[in-house]
């Protein structure tokens, strides 16, 4: 049975990253500074080159690949809740090559910006928290 709360959207926030920024850390940063520490966050743009994870179920530990190369972001996808009471965004991208070939995966730190627009939408409702999630091995939600 799924668990789940009820939220209300508070704000959007919409702007732009820095050229040559990390992507994920930006994102971070924009809800720190707004503190936003429940919301969801999209984006398209073009990065110079990307680190995406992959979670390995059985080893129930992130593998990461680089792609270097400039791409286009497709879908970044993703939400702000609180981990060690700090803001954390978690967001998975689908980028595409020049030839349209998709890479996707969990956005992680070392992902370069080209040019990147952002929407941040801001919500209001319960507190949610990432705890170690033992059947998993993943920092998830409490509820």
């Amino acid at each position: 049975m799924a668990t789940h709360v009820d939220v209300k959207h508070s704000r959007r926030i919409m702007g732009r990253l820095g050229h040559d920024k990390d992507l994920l850390e930006e994102l971070t940063a924009v809800a720190a500074g707004e503190g936003v520490t429940l919301g969801r966050v999209e984006a398209i743009g073009a990065v110079k080159r990307a680190r995406l994870g992959y979670y390995n179920q059985e080893e129930r530990e992130y593998e990461f690949h680089e792609v270097d190369q400039p791409m286009e972001i497709i879908s970044l996808l993703g939400n702000v809740s609180l981990k060690d009471g700090k803001p954390m965004v978690h967001a998975h991208v689908t980028l595409a090559d020049r030839e349209g070939r998709a890479f996707g995966g969990h956005l992680a730190p070392g992902t370069v910006v080209f040019a990147c627009e952002f929407v941040m939408q801001a919500l209001e409702g319960a507190e949610l928290k990432r705890a170690h999630d033992d059947p998993t091995g993943l920092p998830l939600w409490e509820m």
